[in-house]
């Protein structure tokens, strides 16, 4: 059975014309990544970049672009009407609108804790387990981008993910700087698209049930699934954080494919040469850059949930 949700009043009103705004600002910062995607899908072409946070991830454009409040916050005017029938939306109660001073007969809605937590209350819990679990580690910032390469290590024998992509090396140096370098990946979902040649060569074997406690704050991957986590998390978040994420999640994967063993010179991109020193030193300082930008927005996701967390504690 799920946790009781917390029971207060919401502690923030917006009126329509600021929350309509809102909402509108957040559709407009949407659109600008969302309908360049939706105009390739539709002409069957991909883009290497900035299809992924579209394709791998599992939100979908129309979902982006719906701002929500996040929690305890009380949407007011007409409409606010028809959230009503959005999921986990309720009207307030008659004791609430006394509390947050809404005027009788206006229409006013705010997420509603326990129909959410009666679906999402292991969600709600994963994520703060992995939040703050990873806030908690030492950031580690040695890996110079080797997840790219090991996933296609002896690309002859088993084929190149991105298959219409070059090799800036070819398969053979590509193989070399894989068989030179110290490979030590946290993370899971980066780890299990190595190739099976690879996977023996990671010296730690990540697993989904260990995730939980190896996920550390300089991997990349890690800072480009806030966005994943402020997702999941659904309408409890505020849209403004979510798209937060989004960003720093595009920036993230501009950056990682730079420094993979692919040639993007077609498409704009120039090459963060890892296999140097110099392409390592510009790695490692992009890499904290990005580290320090995804603990404010940790810690700001495990805030926007602690309503929620303290009622499944």
């Amino acid at each position: 059975m799920p946790s009781p949700a917390p029971a207060a009043a919401p502690h923030t009103v917006l009126d329509e014309h600021e929350w309509l705004a809102r909402a509108r600002a957040h559709a407009e910062r949407a659109a600008r990544f969302a309908e360049t995607f939706v105009g390739r899908r539709n002409a069957g072409k991909k883009h290497p970049v900035e299809d992924f946070l579209f394709t791998y991830y599992t939100l979908k454009p129309a979902q982006l672009s719906r701002w929500h409040p996040g929690t305890g916050v009380a949407l007011t005017g007409e409409a606010a009407a028809e959230r009503v029938g959005w999921k986990y939306y309720r009207p307030l109660t008659v004791t609430e609108r006394v509390a947050a001073g809404v005027r009788e007969g206006s229409p006013a809605v705010v997420l509603d804790a326990a129909a959410y937590l009666a679906e999402r209350e292991e969600t709600v819990r994963f994520c703060g387990v992995i939040l703050s679990g990873t806030a908690q580690r030492p950031a580690q910032f040695g890996c110079f981008g080797l997840h790219e390469w090991a996933m296609v290590y002896r690309s002859e024998k088993f084929g190149i993910r991105h298959e219409y992509l070059p090799l800036r090396l070819g398969a053979d140096g590509t193989d070399r700087v894989v068989e030179e370098h110290r490979i030590r990946c946290t993370h899971f979902d980066a780890f299990r698209f190595y190739t099976p040649d690879a996977a023996p060569l990671n010296e730690l074997q990540p697993t989904r049930a260990t995730q939980r406690h190896l996920e550390q704050p300089g991997c990349l991957h890690a800072n480009m699934d806030l966005y994943k986590w402020a997702y999941k998390l659904g309408p409890a978040v505020p849209g403004e954080l979510l798209m937060d994420c989004f960003e720093l999640a595009w920036r993230v994967r501009e950056m990682d494919m730079q420094a993979s063993p692919y040639d993007l010179s077609g498409w704009g991109y120039q090459p963060i040469r890892i296999e140097t020193p110099t392409g390592k030193a510009e790695y490692v300082e992009a890499q904290r850059a990005f580290a320090a930008e995804a603990a404010v927005l940790r810690e700001r996701l495990t805030t926007a949930i602690e309503p929620l967390a303290a009622a499944v504690a």
